[in-house]
């Protein structure tokens, strides 16, 4: 295990800790960025997360930083990408060539790293810290709508996306209890993502038909899931590719939904889980967003206030 070491680590640590206990819990939350498009195509999902920033600033404070978990930063073992800085990185191809010419640079949380670190430990999970940097497309993508001026630090941890929805889970009860320190736990992956099935027509959205229409089986597999976890079934949702409607349809490999999962532990087994957005594109790409914890409900009074306002303001 790599952690920072030295006395400068830890009056780091303590300094950002410090820093942090004027926030309000935050619910941890996951987002579904679907292809990499969405940075030039938003869409609901992207109009959804252009709120969603200031939904969380309104109601909890400014998030102090975030600990971001995506389908596309994964490895053999956890690591924290503990660099002073990150860019984005173009994970991707085949795609349109303006998305290159995109950035997202923000500063790191090395010394959030450090507390990462260390209660990763305390749970017996073995974490690597390394000093490298760089966004994967699933956080930057999202990041441009919910926090677009890239002014707060982000500390990426890649995943193991062998270990089972359970294990994930556990992974993110460690980090419980830096809600309460004013990081927001973001994941960001898909509720479903079928590749082959979304990208049949081709990679970009038809303007003459802009809403496609959702295929049964992603239906049947998001409704499920928003049912589940409205009922708090942890069982099921553990046990999701055996149980759910579609489920291997809908997550041929299951990278994708696993953030969700670490979001979720992050939240706790108490409090049901909040589908705070749900949409489809390309017929089969679920969009649907979530909310943890004891905090979710507030989460999405407060999206739901602001979509009020919004609307009673707009010319009529």
């Amino acid at each position: 295990m790599l952690h920072a070491s030295g006395s400068n680590a830890r009056r780091q640590w303590w300094c950002f800790n410090d820093a942090m206990n004027t926030t309000s819990a935050l619910p941890p939350v996951f987002v579904s960025h679907g292809s990499p498009m969405i940075a030039l195509e938003p869409g609901a999902a992207g109009a959804f997360m252009t709120r969603l920033g200031p939904a969380i600033d309104a109601a909890f404070g400014r998030p102090k930083a975030i600990l971001a978990i995506s389908a596309h930063t994964a490895a053999r073992a956890p690591v924290l990408l503990a660099a002073a800085r990150h860019e984005a990185v173009y994970d991707f191809g085949g795609f349109d060539p303006k998305l290159f010419t995109l950035r997202y640079d923000a500063s790191g949380a090395p010394e959030l790293a450090a507390q990462v670190a260390e209660l990763l430990a305390q749970a017996q999970i073995d974490v690597h810290t390394v000093a490298e940097g760089g966004l994967d497309h699933g956080i930057w993508t999202a990041l441009r709508y919910v926090y677009p001026n890239a002014d707060i630090p982000v500390l990426p941890l890649a995943f193991v996306p062998s270990q089972s929805p359970a294990a994930q889970f556990a992974l993110g009860a460690a980090l419980g209890s830096l809600t309460a320190q004013g990081v927001l736990v973001l994941g960001t992956g898909s509720i479903t993502h079928n590749l082959r099935r979304a990208l049949a027509g081709g990679l970009r959205v038809d303007p003459n038909q802009p809403n496609q229409p959702e295929i049964p089986e992603s239906a049947a597999f998001r409704e499920w899931m928003r049912a589940r976890a409205a009922a708090r079934d942890w069982d099921a949702l553990f046990d999701y590719r055996a149980r759910a409607p579609h489920g291997v349809d809908m997550h041929p490999t299951d990278e994708h939904l696993l953030p969700w999962f670490v979001a979720a532990g992050a939240g706790g087994r108490a409090d049901a889980p909040v589908r705070l957005h749900d949409s489809v594109t390309l017929g089969s790409l679920g969009m649907d967003a979530y909310a943890f914890g004891p905090q979710a409900a507030a989460l999405a009074r407060q999206l739901e206030a602001s979509t009020t306002n919004t609307a009673a303001e707009a010319p009529h």
